[in-house]
């Protein structure tokens, strides 16, 4: 019995801005057997993604019809945890799309929910960014990649069954790059309004595969690709929107005082709480940032009570809401969770000197290593830039993550962390140009606790 395979995801320029979905439906060899974009107007990414998954689910019953088995990849981690009854949907907004996402899931027999690295959902993300760049045009998404005027009959409904494979100008190959398609690229129309950020996703051009330098100078796929492994080599910013001189300003603050921090305990995923200076030094912070020459458009935060805390105390003095960003969560550190460094080192003497020395070692008792964390801060990071193109973000965060991010500004290895000093509630400042490197332009400054 043949199962299959539904890729799904979503975007939004501007989170909520224009936004668009695309969703992939395989067989269990791996063959693409429909394909479904749309743009849907002004919406955010989470409900862009519900879209795309509701999407994908109509175009397998379209294909199969009720009883098939099917498994749901996604990498938006919220929509696939919702699905899977391990979180509850809390956003108002979203319970309508999950309510219609279970009614057709009670037709299927879905046999798993899994969250995939983005790299690994590429073919979705990019017929959710076909769909927006043809709307930023006038048009309407097609098959293939392809973009029709739009008094010509859409392929798809409001979330409507899967286009059949092939069926549009273009439509040939995995990538739908075939005559006619579009392929990304650095420049030119189909980069759309958005000057090359799709979906609140930079594009990426190793998709096209076919394309050797980037239209930022000197940078190379080859070299690219290398930054992405290693944090190391050329940087030119996001490299693949237009030259501009406007910077995406990354602010980052990191959380006051705990008990743990006070005592000087390793302090990774547990839930502590600010102390009465914490709670102090956050309103330092909070009041800094709501004057000149600070204007805050955004406000994200790790998921963890002593960040959020502190972002919430910004939040009340600049009238903005706290966003959540879970990759933006301290070290996991294991069994060192709770003890102080004398005690980490008296019992796990050999532990200790080996986690020092190398950053891909990992505390014992299930820990992460600083280069497992660097890759889902380096993601963040890269999620905060496309999505905030040229506004000025504040990251509430912990020293890891902050650390992790000054770095990879600085283009300086991992073995730097151990390099670095972060006091509490301090802030640091890193730029991003389209068309230039990141720019660190300040780093644990705590003038406002003086």
């Amino acid at each position: 019995m043949t199962s299959y395979v539904i890729e799904a995801d979503g975007g939004s320029r501007g989170n909520p801005g224009p936004a668009g979905y695309g969703a992939v439906v395989r067989d269990d060899s791996g063959q693409v057997l429909a394909e479904a974009a749309e743009a849907i107007g002004v919406a955010t990414n989470n409900v862009a993604e519900y879209r795309g998954l509701i999407a994908g689910l109509r175009a397998v019953l379209e294909l199969a019809g009720d009883g098939a088995a099917v498994a749901v990849r996604m990498d938006s981690k919220l929509v696939i945890e919702q699905m899977a009854g391990r979180w509850k949907v809390k956003h108002e907004g979203l319970r309508p799309l999950a309510a219609e996402a279970g009614s057709l899931v009670r037709r299927l027999r879905v046999t798993e929910w899994t969250w995939v690295p983005r790299e690994q959902n590429k073919h979705a993300d990019r017929l959710a960014n076909e769909a927006m760049d043809a709307a930023a045009q006038g048009l309407t998404w097609k098959a293939g990649g392809a973009a029709a005027a739009p008094e010509a009959p859409s392929d798809t409904g409001p979330s409507g069954p899967g286009v059949p494979r092939g069926t549009g100008p273009g439509g040939t190959g995995p990538g739908g790059t075939g005559p006619g398609g579009r392929q990304a690229g650095p420049a030119g129309p189909s980069m759309g309004a958005a000057g090359g950020l799709r979906g609140g996703r930079q594009t990426d051009l190793l998709d096209a595969g076919a394309i050797a330098e980037l239209s930022a100078p000197t940078a190379s796929v080859a070299a690219a690709q290398q930054r992405t492994a290693t944090g190391t080599g050329p940087r030119t910013g996001t490299g693949w929107a237009p030259p501009t001189r406007v910077a995406t300003s990354l602010l980052l603050l990191r959380h006051g005082e705990t008990e743990l921090s006070l005592e000087r305990r390793f302090s990774g995923r547990g839930e502590a709480e600010l102390t009465a200076n914490g709670l102090a030094q956050a309103a330092a912070a909070a009041e800094r940032l709501s004057r000149e020459p600070y204007r805050l458009d955004v406000i994200v935060t790790s998921p963890l009570k002593r960040a959020r805390q502190t972002a919430e105390a910004v939040a009340a003095r600049t009238g903005l809401e706290v966003e959540v960003e879970e990759y933006l969560r301290e070290t996991d550190f294991g069994a060192w969770e709770g003890h102080t460094f004398t005690e980490v080192q008296r019992r796990w003497p050999a532990e200790l000197t080996a986690w020092l020395a190398d950053p891909d070692v990992a505390p014992p008792g299930g820990g992460e290593s600083f280069a497992q964390v660097a890759l889902r801060v380096d993601a963040a990071g890269e999620r905060l830039v496309e999505r905030y193109a040229g506004k000025t973000v504040l990251a509430v965060s912990h020293v890891t993550p902050i650390k992790l991010l000054l770095r990879n500004a600085l283009m300086a290895p991992l073995q730097s962390l151990y390099r670095m000093h972060l006091d509490l509630a301090c802030l640091s400042l890193i730029e991003y140009y389209a068309d230039g490197p990141a720019v660190v332009k300040s780093f644990n400054d705590t003038s406002h606790l003086r």
